[in-house]
């Protein structure tokens, strides 16, 4: 393991770790150069950056890109970034929640930005919701999670991690996985391992959806109880059986079948035949 200046660091400012933030140091060099590479960072790139913790990413993200901009929420850790990186001149700190925070209120310059992000595993879900929110102004985001979710996300259809997660990330997104990292990678080590992963923004959603509330209502109800077949768990969404099978029959979707073995395509267009049945 290639270490960087992290736990010289830790020990300079004993510097006390916040469970509750589940705060993990990533002290693995090379990990953090297959964040890089696979970020695509160039001079023309505003980064922002979640959870910078010591800065050993935000480091090589400086040389990079053309801005960082920082968003911390543990207020101990801001004047240690200030001090280990008080050399940039193309580096802003926030110190705010990034669950809560507004990103349109970052100074972007006009451009779309590139998220990158060491994330605590309790926030991954909705953080990556709230940044789905924000894809009009996001390229792509470079994130490490836990290993687990990480398969759920990019998984594709016939998969045991196969789930609504996957459907919703990968409506708007192309997934991709970067690089495996063992729970050695930190400091302190957590208990499982994690992954990076890359999700590239589409231009628009991958199906063309006549009603995207009812198609995940849909996703959600075929998933809730995996063993069931699709005509048992879509009982739930209201539609007479007649109806319900119709909407099959059109779709060219067998009832017997369950949401795992569906494709996105597949739920696109037994949605959209729903609705205009409903």
């Amino acid at each position: 393991m290639d270490k960087n200046k992290t736990v010289e660091i830790l020990k300079k400012y004993d510097f006390k770790f916040t469970k509750s933030l589940g705060q993990n140091f990533l002290i693995d060099d090379r990990v953090l150069d297959d964040i890089i590479e696979s970020s695509n960072i160039s001079k023309d790139d505003i980064v922002i950056e979640i959870g910078p913790g010591f800065g050993a990413l935000t480091r090589k993200l400086l040389g990079k890109a053309k801005k960082v901009i920082a968003i911390e929420l543990d207020s101990s850790l801001i004047p240690i970034l200030e001090e280990e990186l008080e050399e940039f001149d193309n580096l802003e700190i926030i110190n705010e929640d990034a669950l809560k925070y507004d990103f349109n209120n970052l100074n972007t310059e006009g451009s779309k930005f590139k998220i990158v992000a060491n994330l605590p595993y309790y926030i991954t879900t909705p953080i990556l919701s709230k940044l789905i929110d924000y894809r009009n102004i996001i390229s792509s985001i470079t994130i490490m999670i836990q290993e687990e979710v990480a398969r759920r996300i990019v998984s594709k259809p016939n998969s045991k991690d196969y789930g609504a997660l996957s459907i919703y990330i990968q409506l708007y997104c192309n997934t991709s996985t970067v690089t495996k990292v063992k729970s050695t990678a930190f400091m302190p080590q957590p208990k499982v391992d994690s992954q990076v992963i890359k999700l590239e923004f589409l231009d628009k959603p991958k199906v063309d959806l006549i009603n995207e509330e009812y198609f995940f209502k849909i996703v959600r109800s075929s998933f809730n109880q995996r063993r069931k077949t699709l005509s048992n768990s879509l009982k739930s969404l209201g539609l007479s059986k007649e109806d319900l099978m119709k909407s099959f029959e059109v779709s060219d979707i067998d009832p017997i079948r369950r949401g795992e073995t569906l494709s996105i395509e597949e739920f696109a267009l037994l949605s959209n035949n729903m609705v205009k049945i409903k």
